[in-house]
């Protein structure tokens, strides 16, 4: 058996492990299909596409408050925390059976943007406690199955939400939305943990707020990572905003995109399964460098006028971009103390995704006024710039050590 066959055996053998992991599966299904059909619906609604693409922002919004819902995490109990919000997101998406006319549609970006909210939060609390359900050893191999469980569903639900929409309407697929969140919450109610209850906070608000980011900041190991996390994402998104100009230079119609986005999916999902012995192996530095630098080869690639080029750098970035990810999270959840890991889950998770909404923004104005070889060429050099970066700081750490560290006895 290959060591990455034993440590996935493993971590399903661990009953909290398959618990949340089948809940990943699940919510995430519901979620992928709704982030989707969202803005079908609206454009179907108003016939704009800005109001459409409003959909995704406002569900991204909520991220740039990740570290003040953040703190919310660390002031109760975890599990419970999971439980409650799973079914509040439930009852938030039984008003969407109401939109059925323009004039609806405020109140569909407004429980997108709850949604996004309570998003936040969920992710912060089940990053803490999974760090404490999960043996220690194998975190890694859980954010790499995580990340493979989530792709999975992007690759499947899409599709299922699509036909439901189509065959139904938008309500449909609110309502099996809320469906998998209810399984969810029955599912982590399952879960045998101890939470010690929350000590009484330490100052206000704030300062509890900000202690999340200067944990993160202060920490030698995970400064540098979600740096690297925050700038691989920004250029890699504003490679991705090319994506339909490379297409139209190969003569394929925008729907091609679709199938570089498949092929990605299908490299992210398999990363997933082998993040956990390569982690182990190479270490949160190197396994990240060596995926910021792939990714890399993958952006300036996409300037080579080739279908096959093209479908072999998206299935490249597919693997080498969540890798970053996977070693920052697991990184946080090692380093950093239970009482403040998800105040510092949900600021990790701001700075890396802030500069991605950034990226596309930009990306979009760059693409009329830029060459995009000359662009894509550039951003490739950038991700291999940041990626040296990593490998360099990882380097210089180790040759400073001494031998007795190896041998402290």
């Amino acid at each position: 058996m290959t060591t990455t066959s034993w440590s996935v055996t493993r971590l399903l053998r661990d009953r909290n492990a398959t618990l949340y992991l089948t809940g990943v599966v699940v919510s995430g299904f519901g979620s992928s299909a709704l982030w989707l059909v969202s803005g079908v619906w609206v454009k179907d609604l108003t016939g704009s596409n800005g109001l459409a693409a409003l959909c995704t922002a406002t569900l991204w919004a909520p991220t740039l408050a990740g570290p003040v819902l953040g703190t919310l995490a660390d002031r109760v109990r975890r599990k419970p925390l999971l439980i409650c919000t799973n079914l509040a997101l439930a009852v938030l998406l039984l008003p969407l059976w109401t939109v059925d006319s323009p004039g609806s549609v405020p109140l569909l970006l407004t429980v997108l943007f709850l949604y996004g909210a309570a998003g936040v939060v969920e992710d912060a609390a089940s990053s803490a406690l999974v760090a404490a359900a999960v043996d220690p050893a194998l975190l890694g191999d859980f954010n790499g199955l995580r990340m493979t469980a989530r792709e999975g569903m992007k690759l499947v639900a899409p599709l299922t939400g699509a036909a439901l929409y189509t065959a139904y309407g938008g309500p449909s697929v609110a309502l099996l939305d809320a469906l998998t969140f209810v399984l969810a919450a029955g599912l982590c109610a399952l879960l045998r943990v101890r939470e010690e209850r929350p000590g009484p906070a330490v100052g206000n608000w704030r300062r509890q707020t900000a202690e999340g980011a200067r944990l993160l900041w202060a920490h030698p190991a995970l400064r540098p990572l979600v740096r690297a996390g925050g700038a691989t994402l920004c250029l890699a998104s504003l490679g991705s905003s090319l994506n339909y100009a490379v297409v139209a230079a190969l003569g394929r119609s925008p729907a091609y995109v679709g199938v570089m986005y498949a092929v990605q999916g299908v490299g992210s999902v398999a990363v997933g399964l082998v993040s956990g012995p390569a982690l182990r192996r190479l270490g949160e530095r190197r396994f990240a460098a060596y995926g910021i630098a792939l990714t890399g080869v993958a952006v300036a690639g996409r300037a080579v006028p080739s279908d096959i080029a093209l479908l072999a750098c998206s299935l490249a970035g597919g693997l080498g971009l969540p890798c970053v990810l996977i070693a920052a999270y697991t990184a946080v959840q090692r380093e950093i103390p239970a009482a403040a890991l998800g105040r510092a889950t949900a600021t990790a998770d701001t700075l890396m995704f802030t500069p991605n909404v950034i990226g596309l923004a930009v990306g979009a104005a760059l693409v009329e006024l830029v060459d995009r070889r000359l662009l894509l060429a550039v951003l490739g050099g950038a991700l291999l710039a940041t990626a040296g970066s990593l490998v360099q700081r990882s380097a210089s750490r180790t040759a400073a050590r001494s031998p007795s560290d190896a041998n402290p006895a």
